[in-house]
């Protein structure tokens, strides 16, 4: 273990089991957002977010898949103005697919014990990167339709 306190070990049952669910969920998402055009269009998508229907405003996470879905069409554009981090997320998240595919494949799991404070820190800066890219939404793009 290094100073970050991360390690490859042997998957248990429910390591291998948490990680194939994650995984699955993971797929089934970018299975979604890549006919969810086609899926919106018939009108089966699923339903508009709570958070805006009850405040109409967008919550941190909406334009989200339509987002996911211009990145399928190769409009990074379109994407960012759907969700600014949208483009990024949808990287990552083919990224963690990989590396969950690569783990479950392989019997492994990865273990992550940073100090407490580092952890902290990482958690803090996420949700400050999330809470910049909301407020610049709600600033700056106009709600999706």
């Amino acid at each position: 273990m290094g100073p970050w306190n991360l390690s490859l070990a042997r998957a248990d049952q429910a390591d291998r089991l948490r990680y194939s669910l994650v995984l699955l969920g993971l797929l089934a998402w970018l299975l979604y957002t890549r006919i969810f055009w086609m899926l919106h269009s018939a009108g089966a998508t699923f339903p508009t977010c709570p958070f805006l229907l009850l405040t109409g405003q967008p919550c941190p996470l909406c334009g989200g898949t339509r987002s996911f879905a211009q990145m399928w069409q190769a409009d990074l554009g379109g994407s960012a103005r759907y969700h600014p981090l949208g483009p990024v997320l949808f990287v990552l998240t083919f990224a963690g697919v990989v590396g969950l595919a690569v783990l479950v494949m392989r019997g492994r799991v990865v273990r992550w014990r940073p100090p407490r404070p580092v952890e902290h820190r990482l958690y803090w800066a996420v949700g400050g990167v999330f809470l910049i890219a909301w407020l610049f939404r709600l600033a700056f793009l106009p709600l999706p339709r």
